[in-house]
């Protein structure tokens, strides 16, 4: 008799506790996208390859996946490039980021754009409308005439 108490003391014992905490969730952020390829956009002339690339544009953290098109005329190569950004408030934020990412970057008020080095290589980036697009590899002056192509494109 004396052990049946025992384990009914026991058993009512260890019921009384608190409840034992639910696992906790880990909340994984859903990966975005893969972004659309948009060679399409590209000008074809002097065009050796496209990619898309996933994320980091550039290797930006701030910049979303895009699409790279790669080109060489003679000795000279560069590429441009263009992400869609979800809105044109979005694009135009991003803006400042690269301002700050390229070393001696100016503002080209004609273009609202920014031209800069990148590790040591020229670029000039610019928002129109909802994307973010730009020239990587080439002084400002050939940049600005490529980039003007290019947003036409856009």
């Amino acid at each position: 008799m004396r052990i049946l108490l025992i384990v009914l003391a026991v058993g009512i014992l260890s019921s009384c506790g608190s409840d034992p905490k639910p696992a906790e969730t880990v909340k994984v952020a859903p990966e975005p996208p893969k972004p659309k390829d948009e060679t399409r956009r590209f000008p074809i002339e002097n065009q050796v390859s496209t990619e898309v690339v996933t994320p980091h544009l550039l290797g930006k953290a701030f910049m979303p996946g895009g699409t790279v098109a790669h080109y060489k005329k003679g000795a000279v190569e560069y590429d441009l490039f263009l992400a869609k950004m979800p809105s044109g408030t979005e694009a135009a934020l991003a803006l400042p980021d690269w301002r700050k990412a390229l070393e001696a970057a100016k503002l080209v008020p004609s273009f609202g754009g920014y031209f800069g080095k990148d590790n040591g290589r020229p670029v000039f980036v610019f928002s129109k409308g909802e994307w973010i697009a730009g020239v990587a590899g080439l002084p400002e002056k050939d940049a600005d005439v490529l980039a003007r192509t290019l947003a036409g494109r856009i």
